[in-house]
């Protein structure tokens, strides 16, 4: 029994965020949010724009619906594959670095930008970088960004795509993001190779090239892993046919490690 006094708003809030996570369609007005939860509808409507203030629902100016961001995600960031991936990958990445010599990074989305939640670059001789743990790359610009936007789901990607726009990922990435023409001319590209590049595309790392692939698990794309390298050291054709193969093995490697993780948690709970 706690001695603490229940917080009837956070509680109520959390209210909301499930009925909207249980909308067959993702989302839903605030009457509906009312109707679905038993809360007085001025009440839903005063939790949904709180949740929107602080990041976790946004609102159609078409429709007046609301409905869940990315930012949700990050809420359940520690009991999901993602998390569990970043645990199994560095032995593979190891091996990979063992492989190739250039660092990689295994890389989660993290709203308008990749993050780095693993990498060799500390352990590699011809790193450039150290202190890479934790550091943002754009979506729009890096291999590792671009991998992972071709392959995720169409509703996420928009998502994505209305964080850019709107200047959450710089500049750069919102001219990008608003011509859908070559933002279409991207995912396809990506889909066709099977992995996503980069090679002096990033302006503010215009020496740097990098190619990568999407960590795809039960259809889910959890993670992307890159290769990065000096652009005048290695051509794209040369990083396609020599690293990309590499990243692939990599890649399924993490998937099976991850089976066999999954497989021991259930079977730990089963016990």
């Amino acid at each position: 029994m706690t001695t603490y006094t229940n917080v009837r708003g956070l509680a109520r809030g959390l209210q909301v965020l499930k009925a909207l996570n249980a909308m067959e369609n993702g989302r839903a007005t605030s009457q509906q949010i009312a109707e679905i939860t038993g809360l007085h509808r001025t009440t839903a409507r005063r939790l949904l724009e709180t949740l929107m203030e602080e990041g976790y629902v946004r609102r159609s100016n078409s429709d007046d619906s609301f409905r869940l961001t990315l930012s949700v995600r990050a809420l359940s960031e520690g009991f999901t594959d993602t998390e569990r991936i970043a645990t199994v990958a560095p032995p593979v990445m190891g091996q990979l670095l063992q492989r190739v010599a250039w660092p990689s990074d295994l890389t989660t989305p993290d709203g308008d930008a990749m993050i780095i939640r693993e990498t060799t670059h500390r352990f590699s001789q011809l790193s450039f970088h150290r202190a890479m743990v934790g550091r943002r790359l754009p979506i729009l610009l890096t291999a590792a960004g671009r991998a992972y936007f071709a392959m995720c789901p169409d509703e996420e990607r928009e998502d994505i795509l209305e964080l850019l726009r709107s200047g959450a990922g710089g500049d750069e990435q919102q001219a990008l993001a608003k011509n859908d023409a070559l933002v279409r001319q991207l995912v396809k590209r990506v889909r066709d190779d099977g992995f996503g590049s980069n090679h002096g595309d990033w302006t503010a790392q215009a020496k740097i090239g990098a190619v990568a692939v999407a960590i795809v698990a039960d259809d889910r794309v959890l993670a992307s892993l890159n290769i990065v390298f000096l652009s005048r050291a290695v051509s794209l054709a040369d990083a396609t046919r020599r690293y990309v193969p590499e990243l692939q093995k990599a890649a399924a490697d993490m998937v099976a490690a991850l089976d066999i993780a999954n497989a021991r948690s259930r079977s730990s709970d089963d016990a």
